[in-house]
């Protein structure tokens, strides 16, 4: 089973290559990627790494660990939930099944 780990405080020049070369130590990463704002295709700062196991080594190890100069946030995501609009979103999803 796969846990979905929250990687903050990102420098702007972190890729999805340098998150995955980070996480891979500690087990296999299924998935990585660094969120982008929509209009400027800047960095927002964090993301996200799916792992499998080793995720509990890898969230131990790399919290407070330094890339690009700073030092990473790392902990387990939140889940997602689909009742509430994402930051940017001028419009609300409309409700799925009957009500």
């Amino acid at each position: 089973m796969s846990r979905t780990i929250y990687v903050g405080n990102l420098a702007q020049q972190t890729t999805r290559a340098d998150l995955v070369e980070a996480f891979a130590p500690f087990g296999s990463v299924a998935a990585a990627r660094v969120v982008n704002d929509p209009q400027t295709g800047l960095s927002r700062g964090f993301g996200f790494v799916e792992m499998g196991d080793g995720a509990d080594r890898a969230v131990a190890a790399l919290h407070g660990a330094r890339l690009h100069g700073r030092a990473l946030a790392v902990r387990d995501a939140n889940p997602r939930t689909g009742d509430r609009p994402r930051p940017g979103c001028t419009h609300r999803a409309a409700p799925v099944g009957p009500r």
